[in-house]
């Protein structure tokens, strides 16, 4: 279960937004990724798309992983590897929707500017712990 006295009681970066924020946040982040997924889906195209299916994936089983190593396992260095995986994987599957459908890969990009400010926290919650 997560452990927000664990989490309080951390030394955070000047930049950490406050907790409420969050979740509004990914509320329309997974709605913007839902629709790129869409486009991408029902967009007519000679291309394959299976490449951009597997590292979609596979993106968003680390994604997912993320939470628990972080909140519940407590394993900070273990999320920020993590969470360098999830970096990578949305370039990569970000630009093969791109590839398919430049609006379903344009929607992504605030998506990834969230991860590398996630991922900026992670580091930074790990140099100060």
């Amino acid at each position: 279960m997560y452990n927000s006295l664990w989490f309080d009681n951390l030394n955070k970066p000047i930049f950490q937004p406050p907790e409420w924020i969050f979740m509004p946040i990914w509320i329309i982040l997974y709605s913007m990724i839902f629709a790129s997924l869409i486009l991408y889906t029902i967009k007519i195209t000679k291309k394959s798309k299976l490449a951009g299916y597997i590292l979609f994936t596979v993106h968003m089983i680390f994604n997912l992983l993320w939470s628990p190593v972080f909140f519940i396992l407590h394993k900070i260095e273990i999320a920020l590897f993590i969470i360098f995986i999830v970096d990578i994987t949305a370039v990569l599957f970000i630009k093969k929707f791109l590839s398919v459908s430049k609006i379903a890969g344009m929607i992504l990009i605030p998506y990834l500017f969230w991860i590398l400010f996630a991922t900026y926290l992670n580091f930074k919650i790990y140099i100060l712990n």
